[in-house]
């Protein structure tokens, strides 16, 4: 499904969408009319489009009896924790699209929050990534290319201290509005906060091998939300 696909490369490893890279946008007809010849070229699946000559199909049947897969084929129930995280980061990285197209819409000059927004969007898919890799797969070659790094954290806070020193004191409690923009926002904190939710349970309950700064980043970018 759409949503196992951006569940950042933990979908079912049948499928070839795993191994294409980001766009901006699935959606763009210049993305969805291409082959898999064009869409995988540079890349190591490139060799295998040019001797099938197939198109990658979105759907594989593999999900159709509630489970998924993990980044290593282990196969497991469409209502596992893991899904349950990997979903709200996939639906937060969503909120954030809307929010960063919003601020667009509402013509809010401002490139470096949309520069910012979108570095966001890359990032959850790595922090996906991270997730969906069990921590008997994580060879040292994994474990570098899926680590979430301590300075994302250090990016937010030093971009929520720029936002916040043009900001007067927070004195009371801001109402989830503000213009449609500002309410988006808003949205994908919330999402944001309940991602954090369930990755912290994932962490608890299965002992999970998800890095300390994977969790702080997934927090310190509720407070970044909340300023923009």
């Amino acid at each position: 499904s759409r949503s196992s696909l951006a569940s950042m490369i933990s979908i079912n490893r049948r499928s070839l969408w795993s191994l294409i890279p980001a766009t901006r946008s699935l959606a763009a007809p210049a993305t969805t009319v291409r082959s898999v010849r064009s869409l995988l070229a540079g890349t190591r699946m490139q060799p295998f489009a040019l001797q099938t000559g197939r198109h990658v199909s979105v759907y594989t049947r593999t999900g159709d009896k509630g489970k998924s897969s993990l980044y290593n084929g282990e196969r497991r129930r469409k209502d596992d924790r893991v899904f349950h995280a990997l979903g709200d980061i996939d639906e937060l990285n969503s909120a954030v699209g809307v929010g960063k197209e919003m601020l667009l819409r509402e013509q809010v000059e401002d490139q470096v929050l949309l520069a910012r927004l979108e570095d966001i969007q890359c990032r959850l898919l790595d922090l996906g990534a991270h997730i969906a890799t069990p921590p008997s797969e994580k060879t040292p070659q994994k474990v570098k290319r899926m680590r979430v790094e301590d300075v994302w954290v250090d990016d937010l806070e030093l971009w929520i201290d720029e936002m916040d020193r043009d900001l007067p004191p927070l004195k009371n409690f801001i109402l989830p509005s503000g213009g449609l923009a500002s309410a988006t926002l808003h949205n994908a904190r919330t999402v944001c906060r309940r991602a954090e939710r369930n990755v912290v349970a994932l962490l608890q309950e299965e002992q999970a091998d998800i890095e300390p700064s994977a969790v702080r980043y997934i927090n310190r970018l509720s407070d970044f939300l909340f300023v923009a």
